[in-house]
């Protein structure tokens, strides 16, 4: 694949977060069509330490993190647009996303209200927000996650992120971390 096969983001959006890294895996097949996925991980560390060191070193972990991915397809789609197969991208894709934050610890997911944006470049985006819950190490947390599935330039893109909005042993600001955020999603391209 010649050059970068990962997204964009908005470089000034991510000045104090941290890539944790970068992968390219099959995120899933249909229909004899592997679907690859070229992400990246960004954590946002402010609450990570204050946590850690008020659950004395019990919880540490992201508590605020990010992911843009890129799609493609082997083989390539040939002959059909991208929303031919959308309603299967999408539905794989909450799929994972879900499964990632339960994987991460998140308990009680569920899907809630949408809300239609246009991102930076002008494409049309349904963000869906989740919520959940972290019950662990004495602590009972309340989570928001954002998720969105697009299409850019005829290619597939992926992304969303997570912020806890209440029960963590410091000073929370879900309004400052949901704004941030949806700001990053936006400037996905």
């Amino acid at each position: 694949m010649a050059g970068d096969p990962f997204p964009t983001v908005a470089s000034e959006l991510l000045d104090e977060w941290t890539l944790d890294g970068r992968t390219t895996e099959t995120v899933f097949s249909m229909s004899g069509l592997d679907v690859e996925g070229h992400t990246a991980l960004y954590e946002r560390a402010d609450l990570r330490g204050p946590v850690r060191d008020a659950t004395d070193g019990g919880l540490d972990q992201p508590w605020r993190f990010f992911f843009a991915t890129r799609l493609t397809f082997d083989p390539p789609l040939m002959g059909i647009g991208p929303m031919a197969v959308f309603p299967m991208v999408l539905s794989n894709a909450r799929r994972a996303f879900v499964a990632d934050l339960e994987a991460r610890g998140f308990e009680a997911v569920e899907r809630g209200r949408t809300q239609r944006v246009r991102t930076d470049s002008g494409d049309r985006v349904r963000l869906t927000k989740y919520t959940a819950r972290f019950a662990a190490g004495g602590v009972d947390a309340g989570i928001e996650a954002w998720f969105g599935v697009w299409t850019h330039s005829g290619e597939f893109r992926v992304a969303g992120g997570a912020y806890p909005v209440s029960g963590l042993p410091i000073d929370l600001d879900p309004v400052a971390y949901r704004a941030e955020l949806l700001a990053i999603l936006r400037s996905v391209e």
